[in-house]
């Protein structure tokens, strides 16, 4: 058997195992993941000998979570944030530091070896911090928004740390082949400039015309490309290459495309921060842990303590409410994965010895895999002084300016109609169409609709059909339009369904199919020309909007008798002729009894004749 294909069935059969064990235990998909990684690994069944290939290969997972979260800021809400990001996340990372930084060095620590313990112990775990927000479903709350802020700020800074290592070597030694800081500043600024100036200028006509090849697998292969690329320019300048990513989402959050991008990304996401999780857990170095237990403990206890000193100051003087806090506060107090670059690269300055850097990062790997844990049972704890405080916990607050109550599926000249009259009113639609020249049509115009094909399961559920009220149904495709039906009836039962019809037989489909509110697209334009045709020949408009309105109660009461059976022509055809005989029968019987009762009205009354001039009595 080749060693790749051993190693997917060993990873896949782990992460099968643990992480539906982990959930039904309660401890969350991410303790599951973490415990498979720690089962395979050198220091359990052995399955796996050299855990760090897989985790540089995982770690696009935290990129490509990145770039999903840039894809939710638009550019005005990321500008809104800016004084989050570089003010309270300044305020973590350089409080966490030099707190961390002065106890080590009155420990007796040398500098150099604090310092850089300190640099890498303040960061924070981007992958399990955000991993574990979405799975609680906190990112949309004031915390979850808080430690994005304090995530971005770690990733920003990595210019300056890493620039900072080398420097630390004893004497000040350095690589001289290497770029002068402001030289490297400079070129990574300037990639900087080009991700947002050429995503800016070229993303969305090169999305566009890819799109309009009606590839799906090409949109998904170039959705890849574009994270790829973005995270390959980040790292060619030793930028963060989620940051990269993050920002390249932020640019395409206004776009049509997003809600596309974010189903094609969704599922690698998924996959490959599972196995991030899984390397991680694989990483632990359990002989460093073994032979320096007490110190481990020491360590862990001692700089998640210090941590969490800094975030408690911070949670009093930012707007979290109580509920949240916990989150916040543990979140962001374990270690992260950039602690292990700023380890290995003070190893290779000769900063700090290959013992000390094994035992950095067994402490980081160890926070990392009790931070769900401390988490899970802190809410518990926390939950209950809220109740005995009369305080209600909020931690599966939504946002709901994110769900509209309306998916509107079709934007064509039936969705448009439908969509402005729902705008005009104040209601708010998820607009979703698989046309781009339409959507981009539709953008230029000021209507927020987004590319991608609604019959789609896990684009439904990206444009929150588990949470809407309504889904409108205005697909011209016949075939499309059913299998729309068909997927929110069995996936999403909450939804209430709303339906355009083509024709008379593609309304007896829908109806068959459980869908009450249908409409055919053409019937009421058409009885709205009868009336005008009827006024004009002399009918009195009332008599001739009673009659249209006579006849559209008809139709769908003959469609609903034709429905059963659908496929027997003949019996159609004959249920068909003794309708249209009926429906005349019954409007000649009407036409006699007004065209009486006004022979009636024009009678001259007996005593009126009786009265006049010349009559004898």
């Amino acid at each position: 058997m080749p060693p790749w294909l051993t190693l997917g069935l060993v990873y896949l059969a782990a992460a099968v195992v643990a992480v539906p064990v982990a959930r039904f235990l309660g401890l969350g998909s991410i303790i599951g993941y973490l415990g498979a990684g720690i089962a395979i690994g050198p220091f359990g069944l052995a399955l796996v000998s050299d855990p760090q290939s897989m985790l540089h290969f995982a770690e696009f997972g935290v990129v490509l979570m990145l770039f999903l979260v840039g894809l939710e800021l638009e550019p005005r809400r990321l500008w809104a944030m800016r004084r989050p990001i570089f003010g309270w996340g300044s305020v973590q990372l350089v409080g966490s530091t030099v707190l961390m930084l002065g106890v080590g060095v009155l420990a007796g620590v040398p500098w150099r070896l604090a310092l850089v313990a300190a640099l890498g112990l303040a960061m924070s775990s981007t992958a399990i911090g955000l991993a574990v927000l979405a799975e609680r479903n906190l990112g949309n709350t004031t915390a979850g928004q808080g430690v994005l802020s304090v995530a971005l700020l770690q990733d920003i800074a990595a210019i300056p740390i890493l620039a900072l290592v080398p420097l630390l070597a004893a004497g000040g030694a350095h690589d001289d082949g290497g770029l002068p800081f402001w030289l490297g500043a400079a070129r990574a600024f300037g990639v900087i400039a080009v991700i947002v100036v050429g995503g800016r200028l070229l993303l969305r006509p090169t999305l566009r015309w890819i799109a309009r090849s009606e590839t799906p697998e090409i949109f998904t292969a170039a959705a890849l490309l574009l994270v790829v690329a973005t995270a390959a320019l980040m790292q060619s300048v030793g930028l963060s290459m989620a940051l990269g990513a993050f920002l390249a989402g932020v640019l395409l959050a206004e776009s049509e495309y997003r809600r596309e991008l974010e189903t094609d990304l969704e599922p690698f996401k998924g996959l490959l921060l599972g196995l991030f999780f899984i390397a991680v857990g694989m990483g632990i170095d359990f002989r460093v842990v073994l032979q320096h237990p007490g110190l481990i403990v020491v360590l862990v206890a001692g700089f998640v303590a210090l941590k969490a000193l800094v975030l408690w100051v911070m949670v009093h003087t930012m707007p979290i409410p109580l509920a949240e806090r916990p989150a916040f506060i543990i979140l962001l107090a374990q270690g992260g994965e950039f602690g292990f670059v700023i380890f290995q690269a003070a190893t290779r300055g000769s900063v700090i010895d290959a013992q000390a850097a094994s035992l950095l990062v067994a402490v980081v790997t160890v926070s990392m895999l009790l931070t769900p844990l401390l988490l899970l049972g802190a809410y518990r704890w926390w939950a209950a002084h809220l109740r005995a405080h009369r305080v209600e916990p909020t931690e599966h607050r939504l946002e709901q300016s994110q769900n509209a109550p309306v998916i509107l599926a079709g934007f064509g000249r039936y969705g448009q109609v439908l969509a402005r009259l729902l705008f005009s009113v104040g209601v708010r639609v998820t607009v979703l169409d698989h046309d781009a020249e339409q959507v981009e049509g539709a953008r230029q115009y000021g209507w927020r609709v987004y590319y991608g094909d609604a019959t789609r399961l896990d684009l439904l559920r990206t444009a929150g059909a588990a949470d809407a009220k309504v889904l409108v149904v205005a697909i011209d495709d016949v075939e499309q339009n059913l299998a729309l039906v068909d997927l929110a009836r069995q996936h999403f039962p909450n939804l209430t369904i709303v339906a355009r019809a083509r024709n008379a037989q593609h309304w007896t489909q829908l109806y068959q199919r459980g869908v009450r509110l249908i409409e055919r697209e053409t019937l009421d334009a058409a009885l709205m020309s009868g009336r005008s045709v009827l006024e004009l020949l002399g009918v009195e408009p009332h008599r001739a909007r009673t009659l249209a309105q006579r006849f559209r109660r008809h139709s769908i009461a003959q469609l609903v008798t034709m429905a059963p059976h659908l496929g027997d022509r003949a019996r159609l055809v004959s249920i068909s002729k003794a309708g249209r005989q009926q429906l005349e029968q019954l409007l000649a019987q009407e036409r006699d009894l007004a065209q009486r009762t006004r022979g009636r009205d024009q009678e001259p009354d007996a005593g009126d004749a009786a009265d006049r001039p010349g009559t004898s009595r």
